[in-house]
């Protein structure tokens, strides 16, 4: 449960700090998924970064339980499959982000959410809150 705390708060920052940053400057978090996706070397790099953090995040904790500690499991997985993409199937990447950066409703959706679960995993980290999903 230690890992999983520490985790939460980990993500749950990540993920507030990210939401926000995309939120408060919608037009340049944009322009910066468009220059991202022009730029093997950052597809490459971004690949790399996401593997090793998602098989670290796996590595120590890859808990499969009937709690909101599962969800850090599944980011873990995730970071490890979007790296694996990244880097295996690099030219995809730009059909994928052009939703993005056309659509302007569907990136703030998807920041809002982050937003929502960054919350929830650092008031979990932080042990702040107690849910039907917490056991």
């Amino acid at each position: 449960m230690e890992n999983s705390m520490l985790l939460a708060k980990i993500f749950g920052s990540y993920f507030i700090i990210i939401a926000l940053g995309g939120l408060f400057n919608l037009k340049n978090y944009q322009k910066v998924l468009d220059d991202f996706c022009k730029s093997s070397a950052l597809i490459y790099l971004g690949g790399i970064f996401a593997l090793v953090f998602g098989l670290l995040v796996l590595v120590f904790h890859n808990v499969w339980v009937a709690n909101w500690t599962v969800i850090i499991t599944i980011l873990g997985w995730g970071a490890l499959i979007k790296g694996a993409w990244l880097i295996i199937f690099p030219n995809t990447v730009a059909k994928f982000t052009q939703g993005y950066q056309k659509k302007t409703t569907l990136l703030t959706l998807h920041l809002v959410i982050a937003l929502a679960l960054g919350i929830f995993l650092i008031a979990k980290g932080c042990g702040l809150v107690s849910c039907p999903l917490a056991r």
